[in-house]
């Protein structure tokens, strides 16, 4: 079996890569290293029904019982099993991918994703066919589906409420809304209105096949459009689940993960709620970034590449604010992954509380131009200890000193070596980085 635990999760193409006896066998193996009570949602994907009954079936027939939340953001899921005390959480979903995909990602009792350990037992588990028919629940031992009818409110009420502790209403605000044809269309406008916005949405009705079709987070186009006709304050998009978010200003200008955690952390700092002095982001994040946080007297930790990096920082530093570039924020304080809608809450009470626009709130942090070049390679573990790529990338840096970075690493799932120069000006960037990645094609290619 081809290795089925990615970075985030199970994910496939449904039906084909990832199966229902998959699922059946997740469910199980749920049971076996969680516990019995187990919440699952899902997003509104077509295979979302078919994968859901399948691990239900698997939770159920080891004895477990599902806590069934039905369509719902992957954030709540990571709520709603510490709001019901349950043993840990499941959603179904491939966060931003195309709808024919689906995945798969278990939570802990806390709400917080399965260490890489815990996911090769699940792995290891599945590999070994799971229970076998005379180790399985009879009787009245079988388990039971329990649906969660208030699942989606209880989430809303503590996205409100945690802005009803900050003094912070959005009664001033004119928000456009892409929900993606996604979970979050059960959701975020319901919340923003409740504590005050006048919100227009977009895509959030859903058939199962267009969830995040150039829509959402990944294709701003739309939001930016309906902005423009509405005169809105600020564009919010989510992607597919929710679990991320990205703006758009009133002049359609975008505001990506970076620059919100920029605008938050200096934010916590001046409150003086920033634990540890400290806001972590990863390798990839914008030099900008790095640079605002310097200005404002505020620490960077800057981790492996994928929010289980950021989060592991942030436990391990008791920090309370971490992200990524594409939208992917976490507020420890409010929930234990990222959360698209307590982002976009938070964004907005960032701007109210401080009487700023979108724009200015953003502008905290100049976006460095980026350049990426993927090279392939026949082997990209010939990276480590190639003294020719190693000069290459040293007179790059030391040419650019403090007005630019370096950044060479394997792609972790294709062939190729990822070449990122970030400079003051793009021209600058792509000289370096083509310059670099010229030299990685002759040396690995």
């Amino acid at each position: 079996m081809a290795k089925l635990f990615g970075t985030d999760g199970a994910r496939g193409v449904a039906n084909t890569e990832l199966t229902c006896e998959i699922a059946f066998k997740l469910g199980q193996a749920a049971v076996a290293y969680l516990g019995t009570s187990i919440v699952m949602g899902r997003d509104t994907r077509l295979s979302g029904d078919m994968l859901s009954s399948a691990l239900a079936a698997g939770i159920t027939s080891a004895g477990g019982t599902v806590l069934d939340a039905g369509i719902i953001p992957t954030p709540a899921v990571a709520f709603l099993a510490r709001e019901l005390h349950a043993n840990g959480g499941v959603v179904i979903s491939a966060s931003h991918n195309p709808p024919e995909y689906n995945g798969i990602k278990f939570f802990d009792a806390q709400g917080f994703k399965l260490p890489v350990a815990l996911e090769a037992q699940f792995e290891q588990y599945v590999a070994e066919g799971g229970l076998e028919v005379s180790q399985r629940a009879a009787g009245d031992a079988v388990g039971v589906v329990l649906p969660v009818e208030d699942a989606a409110e209880l989430y809303i009420q503590h996205a409100v409420q945690a802005m009803e502790r900050q003094g912070v209403r959005f009664d001033s605000w004119k928000i456009a809304l892409d929900c993606a044809h996604g979970a979050s269309s059960v959701s975020s406008a319901e919340a923003l209105r409740r504590l005050g916005a006048q919100v227009t949405v977009i895509n959030d009705d859903f058939c199962g096949t267009d969830i995040n079709v150039e829509c959402g987070s990944t294709h701003l186009a739309p939001l930016k459009q309906l902005v423009a006709e509405m005169g809105a304050d600020i564009g919010i998009a989510h992607d597919g689940d929710a679990d991320r978010v990205l703006f758009v200003d009133a002049q359609g200008n975008e505001i990506d993960g970076d620059m919100v955690e920029a605008a938050c952390a200096i934010d916590l700092a001046n409150r003086g709620k920033l634990a540890g002095n400290t806001a972590v982001s990863t390798v990839m994040c914008n030099l900008g970034f790095v640079h605002a946080m310097r200005d404002a007297g505020i620490q960077v930790l800057q981790t492996a590449v994928g929010d289980r990096h950021v989060l592991e920082a942030m436990r391990e530093g008791g920090f309370v604010i971490g992200g990524e570039q594409s939208g992917h924020t976490i507020f420890l304080e409010h929930n234990s992954t990222g959360d698209g809608l307590m982002t976009a809450c938070q964004f907005v009470a960032v701007c109210e509380r401080n009487g700023k626009t979108a724009a200015d709130a953003a502008s905290v942090m100049r976006r460095f131009p980026q350049e990426l070049v993927n090279v392939r390679v026949a082997d990209k573990e010939a990276l480590a200890g190639n003294i020719a790529i190693a000069a290459a990338i040293a007179s790059a840096e030391e040419e650019l000193g403090d007005a630019g970075r370096v950044l060479v690493r394997p792609s972790g799932t294709e062939p190729l070596i990822r070449v990122m120069v970030e400079a003051a000006e793009d021209a600058e960037a792509a000289r370096h980085a083509k310059a670099i990645a010229a030299v990685v094609e002759s040396e690995l290619a």
